[in-house]
């Protein structure tokens, strides 16, 4: 029985037997250890949501351990950009420096973005996507690596194609003409995707 801990690109969590290509937490645990199931409908512990490797250092977990964070998993890094989540300063080290430099840059400075004020602001996105009108958009607009809904369908955009995403990877589909809703949070796609990060995709998502 797959655990309850792989995210989509809305940030939900779900129970699929895929693992995806890194890992990740919310910032504390929100899981029962006897039952290795989510309590409640919390699902995040603090503002610092983290993309993480799947290996660093040969370190081994209990998945849903006690006193351990709550552990997930995501399809690629396009999908954990689109949760909501940011490259781990830690085992990511060299990502999350271009991460925040790319941030910081696209908006006239220089060095790095503070981790506080990332997560501040990616935080407040999540909470205003529960919230608030949708941002609606063109998918022709949007950068690579961002993340859209269209109806039923979430689509990313790869270059110049449209990739629907799935638990198992993406295929190739068309494009979606109309206005469409913004998935991928504004800062990360306005700050981050647009001034050339590049984020790490699911070998699927090769056409």
């Amino acid at each position: 029985m797959p655990l309850q801990n792989r995210v989509t690109p809305e940030g939900t969590i779900v129970a699929a037997p895929q693992r995806g290509l890194f890992m990740g937490n919310r910032g504390g645990g929100f899981h029962d250890t006897e039952t290795r199931t989510l309590k409640g409908r919390t699902r995040w512990k603090a503002k610092n949501w983290i993309i993480c490797t799947l290996e660093f250092k040969g370190r081994t977990r209990t998945l849903m351990g006690k006193g351990q964070y709550t552990e997930l998993f995501f399809l690629d890094e396009v999908t954990a950009l689109s949760a909501g989540h940011r490259p781990c300063f830690e085992c990511q080290h060299a990502r999350a420096k271009a991460f925040s430099e790319t941030w910081k840059a696209s908006i006239g400075g220089e060095g790095r973005m503070k981790v506080s004020e990332m997560d501040t602001a990616l935080h407040a996105e999540r909470c205003s996507a529960k919230s608030a009108e949708p941002i609606r958009c063109r998918f022709a607009d949007i950068p690579n690596g961002a993340i859209i809904r269209d109806e039923d369908r979430l689509i990313a955009r790869h270059s110049t194609h449209a990739l629907l995403w799935s638990l198992d990877g993406y295929s190739l589909t068309e494009a979606p003409s109309g206005e469409v809703t913004l998935v991928t949070p504004p800062s990360i796609v306005d700050h981050v995707l647009s001034t050339g990060y590049e984020p790490v995709w699911h070998p699927s998502a090769r056409v």
